[in-house]
């Protein structure tokens, strides 16, 4: 079996946005499960990549979309589930991790069949990713205390959807192994 990679999705976040104080209450209530994966994949040496959306600077690579999230109005966020130096990264300009990303491409050279999603918005970037993961015929395991949300109600409608229409496995982060058969 291939290994399983992490992928943290839209984390490193300015919150300078429509709905950004909701999201921070979320992202607030996710942290410890995210941090959680991100120690188990860090502990079992396996791959973490980050994805995220370069907030319409397109002349901006990793370093300055963290500088700037770190200079953002909601830093507490973003340090403690900052990138390491072993870290992966991918930018990304749509909702999905996948959409016109080396996504794809980097985890069949990593020999990924398995990928644990983490991050934000569960109804939107953590859903598309999801699918587009699925499509690809990747196992897909959803941390469901390490996404957050804008809307509670379509967080939990995007999850049964991920869990019924993907065969997406939906638990704790406590219950997620890396390099291993999924947890049901």
């Amino acid at each position: 079996m291939g290994c399983t990679a992490l992928i943290v999705i839209d984390m490193i976040n300015t919150y300078e946005h429509e709905d950004a104080d909701v999201l921070a209450d979320s992202v607030r209530a996710s942290l410890p499960g995210v941090n959680a994966v991100l120690r188990q994949a860090r502990a079992d040496d396996s791959p973490v990549i980050y994805v995220n959306d370069n907030f319409g600077r397109w002349r901006s690579h990793h370093g300055e979309i963290l500088e700037a999230a770190l200079a953002g109005k909601h830093s507490e966020l973003v340090e403690p589930i900052a990138p390491d130096e072993e870290s992966l990264f991918v930018v990304k300009a749509r909702h999905s991790a996948f959409f016109e990303t080396p996504l794809a491409y980097l985890l069949g050279q990593l020999g990924a069949e398995r990928v644990v999603l983490c991050g934000q918005v569960t109804e939107q970037c953590v859903l598309y990713s999801a699918l587009d993961a699925y499509i690809r015929h990747l196992d897909v395991v959803v941390a469901a205390d390490a996404v957050a949300h804008i809307d509670p109600s379509l967080a939990e409608a995007a999850l049964r959807m991920m869990e019924r229409n993907m065969g997406a496995n939906i638990c704790l982060s406590h219950k997620i192994t890396f390099d291993n058969p999924p947890v049901r």
